[in-house]
This record gives structure tokens, C-alpha cells and sequence, in this order.
């Protein structure tokens, strides 16, 4: 079996106020566990929900790249770089992002809360300077039980960012773009079964160093999302 880790949704950590709340996989504010510690260069998956007509901010302190990718709903993006995007659940926006970049994630509806994951993940390293794109991907509808990118192909990233949705026993192989690489899957909807572990809806799975992890789907209309990494801890 490859040697993994569960990081079970019960576990992760919530930073909230009345209108905002975080729910946090590894290390992240007031949430301080020596168990959860980054994955590699993952260092940040938060599950976050935002209030109508609420925002929240982030500041970084070191060089990360920084994604932004809505589950549900849309969200306005903005930094303190002049960067400006709305951003739709189907699209994922990529910052290369500098210390002392602060960004703001609004929930631009007058009704209803939106849901958005931040993902960062460290440089191999350190950026020249900041940039931002936003990238449109293909709807999951269209290529059922497998795992597709969902970054630009041109980007040169040290990573892979890739979302699948899934028929009930729907499986499939990932196969890592760069022989032995560390894996991370993470359910948004539904239940998996992965390299031989049980997942439930926002579960997470650090699979280190292999090219390869099979997956299968418990229900209808599950999604994953999976990120692959440089193999080194």
C-alpha cells in the first residue's frame, strides 16, 4: 500500500466570525497541531464561507503561489497590486504572490453564502515579481470519472492542479506527469475509496512519493480534486 494520511473533515480547524467561517486541513491562524502540518510545499487548504454582501482578507508573508477556486457561486478578487477578477465557480485563479501582497475574497450576492477554497503552495523558488490569471476550465459534465487540469497547460507550474466528477463506481488511475511525485486528494462532494482508504465529503489524502493512485467513487455525482507535488518532504 502507499504510504499515506487521512486528514478527516471532523479534525480540521475552524476560524469564524458571525458572518465568515474557515474550516482549515492543515496548520492555519488559531489552529496549531503538530499533526497538521503542510504537505510538502502545500502549506494551505482552507474551505471557506462567506456571507452576502461580506468579505474577508488574506496577507502573505512569503512567496506562495495562491489559488482561488470557487466551489459555489462566484467571488470578486481583489489585492493591493491593482489586481481585479470575479471569478465563477469553473474557473480557478492563479496569483504568483509576494510578501506583502493582501488580497480580499467579497461575495458579491445580496443573498446567499458562497463557498471558496484557497489553496498555497510554495515556489520551488523565490518569484521575480507578482502576476494573476484567470484560467476557464472544461466542464467536468464532459469527461465523467476521470481527472482533468484545470490550470493552463502553458503555465510551466511545478504542480498540477486537476477536478473530476464521478458516477457512482466510477473509477479511474492518476497517473503523476513526472515519475515518483507526492499526491493530495481532497472530496468536495460525495465519498471516495482511494489506495485502499474510505473518504468522506471534504476528507483529504497525502499519498507520498508515487506515479500513480487509484480511485474509486461510493456515490453519484461525486467530485475530487487532486494536487501533485514535487516528491520531497
Amino acid at each position: 500500500m502507499i504510504k499515506g494520511k487521512i486528514f478527516l473533515a471532523d479534525d480540521r480547524g475552524v476560524n469564524q466570525t458571525n458572518w465568515y467561517r474557515s474550516f482549515n486541513t492543515f496548520n492555519f491562524g488559531k489552529y496549531q497541531l503538530e499533526s497538521k502540518k503542510p504537505f510538502g510545499n502545500l502549506v494551505l487548504l482552507n474551505d471557506d464561507e462567506i456571507d452576502s454582501s461580506r468579505s474577508v482578507s488574506m496577507l502573505v508573508e512569503e512567496d506562495f503561489y495562491v489559488m482561488i477556486l470557487p466551489v459555489a457561486g462566484a467571488v470578486i478578487y481583489t489585492d493591493n497590486m491593482n489586481g481585479s477578477e470575479t471569478v465563477a465557480a469553473g474557473q480557478v485563479l492563479l496569483t504568483k504572490a509576494t510578501p506583502g501582497l493582501k488580497y480580499e475574497l467579497i461575495n458579491p450576492f445580496a443573498e446567499g453564502i458562497i463557498n471558496v477554497l484557497h489553496i498555497w503552495i510554495k515556489p520551488l523558488s523565490a518569484f521575480a515579481e507578482s502576476s494573476m490569471i484567470v484560467n476557464t476550465y472544461g466542464d467536468v459534465n464532459n469527461n465523467i470519472n476521470s481527472l482533468s487540469s484545470i490550470l493552463p497547460q502553458d503555465a510551466k507550474l511545478p504542480f498540477q492542479l486537476s477536478i473530476g466528477k464521478f458516477s457512482g463506481r466510477g473509477e479511474t488511475v492518476y497517473k503523476t506527469t513526472g515519475g515518483a511525485q507526492n499526491i493530495f486528494l481532497f472530496v468536495l462532494c460525495g465519498a471516495f475509496e482511494a489506495e485502499g482508504r474510505l473518504l468522506h465529503e471534504k476528507d483529504g489524502l497525502s499519498l507520498w512519493e508515487t506515479n500513480r493512485a487509484e480511485m474509486e467513487a461510493l456515490s453519484n455525482d461525486a467530485l475530487l480534486l487532486c494536487i501533485e507535488q514535487p516528491g520531497t518532504m
